[in-house]
């Protein structure tokens, strides 16, 4: 049996790695803290005799899309999608039962001046507030999930203030006299945000709508 030894074993790897094309490089790269100490100085050796640089990583892709009006093209629902906020967390832990109420009640929601859809993409410091919106259509079923919300690090508790209501049109006769059906929940192998069912009074006109993209039914 051949016995390569320290300084023999490091050889056998270094010419491992110079073999492998520059993807399966960066791919062993991205897992290196799970290789051996001598594999991880041969793998920098090469790498640096490739000048290999690990790419960032891509941030993943927001849960909910960020609600903006087009002033070129201004739509019915603009103001249904204008952002409310419904309270201010200080902490990692009062950020995740937010997103636990507000997940479980299939409300896109909005944490930070980064507009981030999930806790785990906040970069905001939780120690100085990180404000929490959503749409001012779901405004109340955001209501109604946080009466259930208790927080813990909360410098100023203070009761939930209720933005100014924002009326619902009907998209085809543009009349206030809309009944709302139900909250159709949100597909979950998608993604997809919840949807509002509507019926107008006026012209029986029906639909479903999530802030800006309106269905027939």
């Amino acid at each position: 049996m051949d016995n390569f030894g320290p300084a023999g074993e490091f050889l056998r790897i270094s010419e491992h790695y110079r073999r492998m094309t520059d993807e399966e490089l960066l791919a062993i790269a991205r897992e290196s803290s799970e290789l051996t100490p001598d594999a991880q100085q041969a793998l920098a050796n090469e790498l640096s005799q490739r000048r290999l640089k690990i790419p960032p990583e891509e941030p993943p892709a927001p849960r909910y899309p960020v609600p903006a009006a087009d002033p070129n093209n201004p739509s019915p629902y603009d103001e249904d999608r204008q952002l409310v906020t419904i309270c201010t967390v200080w902490s990692l832990s009062d950020a995740l039962q937010v997103q636990a109420l507000l997940d479980r009640a299939g409300i896109p929601f909005y944490m930070g001046r980064e507009m981030a859809t999930g806790v785990d993409a906040v970069t905001s410091n939780f120690a100085d507030g990180v404000n929490v919106q959503v749409m001012s259509i779901g405004w109340p079923w955001a209501r109604t999930a946080m009466q259930n919300y208790e927080p813990k690090n909360d410098p100023t508790p203070r009761e939930i203030s209720e933005p100014d209501a924002t009326p619902v049109r009907c998209p085809k006769c543009h009349s206030e006299e809309v009944i709302f059906e139900e909250l159709v929940p949100a597909g979950v192998a998608d993604q997809s945000s919840p949807k509002y069912r509507w019926t107008c009074d006026s012209c029986g006109h029906e639909w479903e709508d999530d802030g800006g993209v309106v269905q027939e039914t």
